[in-house]
Formats: C-alpha cells, sequence, structure tokens
C-alpha cells in the first residue's frame, strides 16, 4: 500500500470535500466555447488544467510525444506505464505551492486553466471494446433469491470464476447524456406471448469499470499477479439495465438488448497510482480460487464510498437512496482481467470492464432498484413525497464516489444522466 504524503499542497485554493485534489489529478477530455478542439486535461480543485497547453510550452514533454491535443487518452496511455509515472510526477510538481512556474505565471494560468463549469467533458477514451462482471456477491444472491430459489440462490460457477458477458462497446456514453426509454420484447402474461413496448421496468446499476492501459497478444493470457500492470484507471458507471425486457430475452444466452442501450460512464479516469493508499482486502474468497486466479496480493481492493441520487424532473432536492462501498467486491479486478484472457482473448488500450452491481449487506447498500425496492414489491420514499419501484422518465440519476484517508479525498466526481421518453413506433408506415 503506498502512503500519502499529506504535507503535498498546490497553489490553487481546493476545498477540503472537492474529489480533485492534488493527490488525485484525474485524466480527462474537454473542450471549452471558445475552442471546440477536444484535448486531454487533469482535475484539480474546480477547475481543468489544459495539458496540451503545458505540452506545447514545454513543461510537460514525455518520450514519444505529443500526447495531449488529441480527442482521446488512447496514444496517452498506450504508450506507457513510465510516461504515467512520469506525467503523474511533472503535473503534480507544476501544481505545488513550492514550484514557481505556473504558480507565478499568469499569462500560463490564463491559458492552462479553465472553470470545470465552463467546458464540456468527453469521453475519455475510444473504447474498442466492454465487457460487464456480475461481481458482487450481494447482489448476486439478492438476485438468485428473488428470481430462482432462496436456499440455493448463487448458481455453482459463481463462486468459481468472475462470471461477465461482452457488451456493446458503441453505447459507452458520456455523463450528462440524456438516455432514450429502450423499447423491445416483454412478456408481462407467461401464457401468452410477448408484445412490443417500452420498457416499464428500467434499472440503473451502481458500478465502477477499468480502463485497459495495456494490452496483450491473442493467445497468451494476462496472469493475474501481472493483471496490475494492465490496468490504468477506474471510472463511474451506471451501466443502464432494461429488465423487463431482460427477463424475457436472458435464457439461454444470458444479456442482450436489455443491456446495449446505454452504458455510462464518469468523464475523469482516475488512475491507479491515485487509489493505491486506498487499497484494501478482497473478501475472504471460498473456496479458495483456482491456481489461475489465486493472487499473492490480497489486498487488491480498494476502499471507496459509493452513492446514487434521484432527482425527479421537477424536484428540488435529490433523494441518496444508495450508500455503498466498492471493498464488498468478491472478485477483484485482476481477477477479472486474467479469467478474460484466460482462453488467450486479446484485450486492447482503451477497453472498459465494468465491476457489477456494486451492493453491500444492508438494503441501503443495495447498488440497483431491483434490489433497493426489491423487484417492485417495497416502493422507495423520495424527498418531496414522491415514490419509486423503477425508474421513470425525467429522473436523473446520479453516482458519486471518492476514497479518503488522513484527511486526503480522492474521488470521480460524477455520473448522471437524466430518462427521455421513449421513441414512438409506427410499423405499419
Amino acid at each position: 500500500m503506498s502512503t500519502i504524503d499529506s504535507t503535498l499542497t498546490s497553489f490553487i485554493d481546493i476545498k477540503a470535500d472537492s474529489d480533485f485534489s492534488i493527490h488525485n489529478l484525474p485524466y480527462g477530455i474537454f473542450s471549452d466555447t471558445k475552442d471546440s478542439a477536444r484535448r486531454a486535461g487533469v482535475a484539480i480543485g474546480d477547475q481543468v488544467l489544459d495539458l496540451s497547453v503545458l505540452e506545447s510550452e514545454g513543461l510537460l514533454s514525455l518520450n514519444g510525444g505529443p500526447y495531449f491535443d488529441q480527442s482521446t487518452l488512447n496514444a496517452f496511455i498506450d504508450s506507457g506505464r513510465d510516461n504515467w509515472t512520469q506525467a503523474r510526477t511533472t503535473i503534480q510538481s507544476l501544481l505545488s505551492s513550492d514550484n514557481s512556474d505556473l504558480r507565478d505565471n499568469a499569462d500560463l494560468q490564463k491559458k492552462a486553466l479553465f472553470k470545470q463549469a465552463d467546458v464540456t467533458m468527453h469521453l475519455p477514451v475510444q473504447v474498442p471494446g466492454f465487457t460487464d462482471f456480475y461481481s458482487s456477491k450481494e447482489h448476486a444472491t439478492n438476485v438468485g433469491t428473488m428470481f430462482r430459489d432462496p436456499n440455493n440462490a448463487l448458481l455453482p460457477n459463481w463462486t468459481e470464476m468472475p462470471v461477465g458477458y461482452n457488451g456493446r462497446a458503441s453505447t459507452v456514453i458520456a455523463s450528462g447524456t440524456d438516455i432514450v426509454r429502450p423499447s423491445g420484447q416483454l412478456k408481462p402474461n407467461p401464457d401468452e406471448r410477448p408484445v412490443f413496448s417500452a420498457c416499464q421496468r428500467l434499472d440503473f446499476e451502481l458500478e465502477t469499470a477499468f480502463v485497459v492501459g495495456k494490452g496483450n497478444h491473442i493467445g497468451q493470457p494476462i496472469a493475474v499477479d501481472d493483471a496490475a500492470d494492465h490496468i490504468f484507471g477506474m471510472v463511474l458507471l451506471n451501466d443502464w439495465s432494461a429488465r423487463d425486457i431482460q427477463k424475457w430475452e436472458y435464457v439461454p444466452l444470458g444479456p442482450f438488448n436489455a443491456k446495449t442501450f446505454a452504458s455510462q460512464v464518469s468523464p475523469w479516469i482516475v488512475t491507479m497510482d491515485a487509489l493505491a493508499p486506498f487499497s484494501t482486502a478482497c473478501p475472504i474468497q471460498e473456496p479458495e480460487p483456482l491456481a489461475y486466479l489465486n493472487e499473492k496480493d490480497k489486498e487488491s481492493s480498494f476502499d471507496i464510498n459509493l452513492s446514487v441520487e434521484l432527482l425527479p424532473e421537477n424536484a428540488k432536492t435529490a433523494t441518496v437512496i444508495c450508500e455503498t462501498n466498492f471493498k464488498y467486491m468478491y472478485w477483484s479486478m485482476a481477477q477479472q482481467l486474467t479469467h478474460h484472457t484466460i482462453t488467450g482473448c486479446k484485450v486492447e488500450v482503451g477497453d472498459m470492464m465494468g465491476s457489477g452491481t456494486i451492493s453491500g449487506p444492508t438494503p441501503d447498500s443495495y447498488g440497483s432498484m431491483l434490489e433497493i425496492a426489491w423487484n417492485a414489491t417495497k416502493p422507495v420514499a423520495l424527498e418531496g413525497g414522491e415514490s419509486r419501484t423503477f425508474i421513470e422518465d425525467g429522473d436523473t440519476v446520479i453516482m458519486k464516489g471518492y476514497s479518503e484517508k488522513d484527511g486526503v479525498r480522492v474521488g470521480f466526481g460524477e455520473v448522471q444522466g437524466k430518462v427521455l421518453p421513449a421513441l414512438s413506433f409506427d410499423f405499419n408506415e
């Protein structure tokens, strides 16, 4: 576990509860009202530091660059760990209280620093592939209890391997993008044929995702103890789900259209270097994993506080409906990546891999509306007197996450999306 240098401070005024301390420095892609060109920045307090400006001024020079006057972070990530380390060290130094290069240069600050409120954030990477896992034991147990057998909630393979499915990279979208309610086949009456309809049971899934920072060659798996070297950082993920479409389609081949319409991520990638001080042990795994999944480092999880807020369209106040923690995840990111590649599957820089719904042990820590409202049997009371069993048109779902220790906070910001009504279809035209 890395230690925290609590003496490190920035010349920029940063609020104590800011997600974006000098210990964080997450990477994102932004544009502003005067310059529509997308380029790379890091978040610091309530501002964005334009890395393309630092690069052009010769203050951030990396081997093989330039990297930051580009519309995605893929080239920088692909350049390797040495550049990741050098970039972080250089940026941290330039933002520190005792470095005058940026602190005392008003003209450079005017060119390189932007208020976050004045910029537009974009998807930080081009995503070649998207995989979603199912790695919370509490979530899998809750779903199994609801829909199968309370006394035998987990299927036999669940405790033997990280179960997952390959999703759609094409519908990985940025925070702030509106979500159109999906339509598809539903089967409301088990004794009748299915109907085509707008989804009636739209749900969120509170997740994180890791960004692959180093790929592999086809046919060459990534060893579990090497997997950390292949992970660049993490984002928050709302893997939107259409539960009624899912219920009808998922047998025999698993998730399909119920999961392909929107997987929404936060704009800032928090690096694993920033999260290292918050590492913690995974839950005890029983039975002991097979040798290829058995990690030497048992502190391969992270203490990340997570929450979900729901804001109806005309409400003044959002309601916190979930508070949980990433540390509850049964399977680690390293185990997920290793199992994904064990057959020789090739992964690429920029691939995103979702954790699966993150649920804790108590009802207020469940990570989906399906669980919180227990399959629509326990409506959730909201501020202002409304209630919900699933997500309605006009609702905005907001997810937040942060780690905190010894007075230092490293956060993700938020991922949020508003639900719009389903499109109308006239199949007789």
